[in-house]
């Protein structure tokens, strides 16, 4: 603070401010606001509750800063922060906390605001950031804010604008264990970018960093530190020559901290990061930029300026790039002077609304109730733009991640004693009720959030209703596994308590329970979990459902990685055009790029020009041939498009050779891009359909256009009904009728969203996107190829309508020729049957109607008999028990011919039989792949401690199983048949050992 200011706050508070090197100083809540008195002729204070710093420096101040010279209330933001006792600045926590507005101009909206027009006012378009669902085959979620601008940097796209700036939001669960006990980790994050693509480089991007951080935001410079790469002399001078850092705050780190690779090969660049200082008073000596106490590191740019080749020789790149990440989070905690992320306006109303719903007050909860608050105010984010961007919960991929973090939620807002949704409804979910303040806050992030709320509150509702089902259930199962485990813990020569990797992958597999979860909880009671075991178990898992997925590297390398650099992108002429002339730019064989190709090879081809579709957006590739001057031709089989738009065109040399750089006339199939066609455009119709039918809260999740089908997954939370599926289909075959012309145009994406256009689930947009409209009945962006009338689709009728994930719908149909052959199809089974049954086809129903309840009849009667085979099996077992002192037990096998049913009634039968004091186990194997085990236990049976519930999902997972029940009597399952013998012998050893102490 300059003198000159130090003095006015004298003057004007009447001498109150006397001595600013005195710190700990605080004035009483209730004392007035000297300061107030004489600048405002006794108005009362609002924030008199500030702490003051030196007799009421920081308390002056604050008016001073907000240019008051009455104080009303305030409509700026407001939350708790703490006060400090060496400088506003510094995180050191005292022990009052108060409410105070937070100055407008460093809320985070204002934050990302200030950012973006920094960079806007030095040529950077502001672009839009991309989906949390990225355009990426090799990660999962959208992990940094150069992700969008990857295929720029490794050369497989031309650059759209020289330099950008964009907000970013992003996901990484990679250190999901440290949100809630760390000031800054984070599931859910903003980056806040600038790039350069082949334009300007490290110069300017210094420069402007400094510019930002000391004139933009105003941050002390006695508080900023750099690090460079070790080697990166030219960044060294430029941060000490045109930024002006003293040397000894430029520190030098290795490439671990401080060189950026995409991967083992490809694009890399040293690194440059600013940090901020929150206790300088501690000197400059031996500084560590890693003491996460003292320094937060808030701005990384990446100079990108290599090549690292094959055998790890760096070679300079011809265009150099820039791509710096500024963490929104971590520069609005030094903003707004809290003590970490959580506390800041991004997160801190989430938290404050969480703990009205437990009842407490975020300022007066306990650290473990804070923790909770915090994970609750960071996963509630991350699943509300996760769900916006349709990823819906379930146990793989994108899916497992969303369902893992409400979990986690549901679980810290049970610990804090929430219940129900704050409405009165004890047993309602209070998630819908949360991702409503995070909705509330999403405008400026991402304003889709708004629109997709219905939805998201859905999900939401849905998911978390389903686990506190599941977890009532398996918090009790995990309770007893727990005791004993430390139970067996303290047996001689046992070691640490430890839940074994079964265990762990049953509470997974029948729970729900995530193994984080389940860690943490056992954690909490001393336990460790087997991980290695878990692991083994969910790999055989992986082989039974063949659900192993390939890895894919995380950078561009091969012979396509190559070929991308090199040619540039194919030009598209099929929306106008099935033929045309082309050069062949690039030939592989066998992945290999190859001067020419014999007959009879399986070749990949890339040409100047070409009317092939290349799959995507759900329609797949054109099929077709490419003709070699009258010598030879190419069957084309698929077209997939790659490095962001190359056609790679995939076929079979059906005759004569092909020679990089030769001429071919390429042709595309008619029929069957006329009945792609068809379908792409049936599929526009079905969304306008589902929404008019069902209303508009329904949003594609993914979608197929093939040649034999159109397939149309969508969010809905219930089966559409027969009802309802009749009336989507007369209003497309309605819509077909009126043969209305489709229009096709190019615009702006801003534009086209303006007008209303839906875009297709998983697309990358680019600033120009093309929209195709049904004019009255559907408008979407799409880049498909479709009808030029709705008259050519012909007819439209929907196959099969499944549920195929949580709250995600998949309709099936056929258009086009496809129906037509459907249509066929369908009559002459209706034909056949009619003949088979000897009765007319509209006679067909009743008559299957009578069959099926003479074959219900039937069966009836056969379980009838199988019942009664059961009991008299089940007494002679009865008829010749094992007695154990006075205990009676009988463990046997029924053969397969007993249902589950029977074999329930079978081991009550004979549990009577034997009364007060008998045992019953019986197991069957019903076909390969099914067990089932019954126990039923007297009432002096379970007096002796024997639970029949515990007792058989013991047993049951002998045979790969488990299962429980009530104490007298329970059921379980398995799945490994050829173990039966060895539980029920396992169950047999157990009653005797246990019955045999209490005779």
């Amino acid at each position: 603070m300059f003198a000159g200011q130090k003095a006015a706050i004298r003057t004007a508070a009447g001498g109150m401010v006397t001595n600013f090197s005195s710190m700990s100083s605080t004035v009483a809540l209730s004392e007035a606001c000297k300061f107030c008195l004489t600048a405002s002729k006794a108005t009362p204070c609002l924030a008199k509750g500030l702490s003051f710093m030196g007799l009421g420096l920081n308390h002056a101040m604050f008016h001073l800063s907000s240019k008051k010279t009455s104080l009303r209330p305030s409509r700026r933001p407001v939350m708790w922060i703490r006060n400090f006792s060496a400088a506003v600045e510094t995180a050191k926590e005292e022990q009052t906390e108060t409410r105070v507005p937070i100055d407008s101009s460093v809320t985070g909206d204002a934050i990302r605001r200030r950012f973006l027009e920094f960079y806007a006012s030095r040529a950077h378009k502001i672009l839009p950031g991309s989906s949390l669902v990225p355009d990426d085959p090799t990660v999962l979620l959208t992990i940094a804010g150069m992700l969008q601008f990857k295929p720029i940097f490794l050369g497989q796209a031309p650059r759209q604008v020289p330099r950008a700036t964009t907000s970013q939001k992003c996901i990484r669960t990679n250190d999901i264990e440290n949100v809630g006990r760390t000031a800054r980790h984070h599931t859910f994050f903003e980056m806040l970018g600038n790039f350069s693509f082949g334009d300007y480089f490290k110069k300017d991007a210094i420069k402007w960093a400094w510019e930002l951080a000391t004139e933009e935001f105003k941050l002390p410079i006695d508080r900023l530190w750099v690090s460079i790469f070790q080697d990166d002399d030219e960044a060294f001078t430029l941060w000490r020559d045109e930024a002006g850092v003293q040397e000894n705050r430029i520190l030098r780190m290795g490439e671990e901290d401080n060189f950026w690779s995409s991967g083992s090969t490809g694009p890399c660049g040293p690194c440059s990061e600013l940090y901020y200082d929150f206790y300088p008073e501690r000197g400059t000596e031996n500084v560590d930029l890693g003491d996460d106490s003292r320094f937060i590191e808030f701005y990384n740019l990446v100079f990108m300026q290599y090549n690292r080749k094959e055998d790890g020789a760096l070679e300079p790149l011809r265009n150099k790039n820039i791509d710096t990440g500024l963490g929104l989070e971590r520069l609005a905690q030094i903003l707004q002077k809290v003590p970490n992320n959580y506390e800041t306006d991004l997160i801190y109303p989430i938290m404050e609304y969480a703990a009205n719903l437990a009842g407490l007050t975020y300022r007066d909860a306990s650290e473990n109730s804070k923790t909770y608050l915090k994970v609750i105010g960071d996963h509630s984010r991350a699943v509300v733009y996760l769900i916006s961007d349709g990823v819906t919960p379930s146990n793989i991929g994108r899916g497992y991640i969303v369902r893992r973090l409400i979990r986690r939620v549901v679980r810290m807002g049970r610990l804090l004693g929430i219940k129900g949704d704050g409405q009165g409804d004890i047993d309602g979910a209070f998630l819908p009720a949360i991702a409503k303040v995070v909705i509330d806050m999403s405008s400026n992030v991402d304003p889709d959030v708004q629109t997709n709320s219905s939805r998201i509150f859905t999900e939401l509702h849905k998911e978390e209703i389903r686990f506190v089902q599941t977890l009532e259930r398996g918090e009790k199962l995990l309770e007893q596994l727990l005791q004993d485990a430390l139970a067996q813990a303290i047996q001689p020569n046992s070691s640490q308590a430890v839940l074994s990797g079964k265990d762990v992958f049953m509470l997974y597999d029948t729970f729900g329970f995530p193994i984080e979860i389940t860690e943490e909880v056992a954690a909490e009671r001393g336990v460790s979990i087997d991980r290695k075991g878990f692991e083994a178990e969910m790999e055989v898992q992986r082989q039974q459902s063949q659900a192993a997925h390939n890895t894919v590297k995380l950078y561009a390398d091969g012979a396509l990685g190559d070929i991308s650099s090199k040619v540039p992108l194919t030009e598209f002429l099929g929306y106008s055009t099935l033929q045309s002339s082309s050069n062949i730019v690039a030939l592989l064989l066998k992945g290999l790029p190859v001067t020419h190709a014999p007959e009879g090879s399986e070749v990949e081809i890339i040409l100047d020009q070409t009317p092939f579709y290349a799959e995507s957006g759900g329609q797949i590739g054109d099929n077709g041939i490419l003709s070699i001057s009258g010598t030879g031709t190419i069957n084309i089989t698929d077209v997939q498009k790659i490095a962001g738009g190359l056609f790679l065109h995939k076929g079979i040399v059906q005759e004569g050779t092909i020679e990089i750089g030769g001429s071919v006339d390429a042709v595309v199939n008619s029929r069957l891009r006329q009945r792609a066609q068809a379908h792409h455009t049936a599929t526009h119709l079905l969304q306008s359909a589902l929404k008019k039918i069902i209303g508009d809260e329904v949003s594609q999740a993914g979608s197929l256009v093939a040649f034999d089908r159109l397939r149309f997954d969508f969010n809905l939370s219930r089966p559409v009904t027969e009802d309802e599926i009749s009336k989507i289909e007369d209003s497309i075959n309605e819509w077909i009728g009126m043969g209305v012309s489709l229009q096709t145009r190019v615009m702006t994406l801003t534009d086209a969203k303006r007008s209303g256009a839906i875009a297709m689930f998983g697309e990358k947009y680019g600033e120009e996107v093309r929209v195709v409209e049904v004019p009255g009945i559907s408008l979407e962006l799409c880049g498909g190829t479709h009808v030029s009338n709705t008259s050519e689709i012909q007819g439209f009728r929907i196959i099969s309508e499944q549920g195929i994930a949580s709250g995600v719908r998949r309709i099936e149909a056929v258009a086009g020729p496809a129906f037509v052959e459907y249509a066929i199809a369908r009559d002459r089974v209706v034909r056949q049957l009619s003949s088979l049954l000897k009765v007319k086809a509209e006679d067909l129903p009743a008559r299957i109607s009578v069959l099926l309840d003479d074959i219900r009849s039937v069966r009836g009667e056969a379980s009838s008999l199988q019942a009664k085979v059961a009991m008299m099996k089940a007494e002679v077992l009865g008829n010749s028990p094992l007695f154990v002192g006075s205990f009676r037990l009988v463990v046997g096998v029924l053969d397969s011919a007993v249902d589950v049913d029977s074999l329930r009634t079978a081991a009550e039968h004979v549990s009577k039989m034997l009364g007060d004091m008998g045992a019953v186990v019986l197991g069957n194997s019903m076909g390969e792949g099914k067990v089932s085990i019954v126990a039923s236990f007297g009432p002096k049976v379970v007096e002796q401690g024997l639970n029949a519930g515990k007792f058989v999902g013991m047993i049951a997972r002998i045979c790969g199983g488990g299962g429980g029940g009530r104490p007298n009597f329970a059921q379980a399952g398995g799945k490994m048949p050829e173990k039966l013998p060895e539980a029920l012998q396992k169950a047999k050893d157990e009653l005797q050992l246990t019955l045999s102490k209490k005779s």
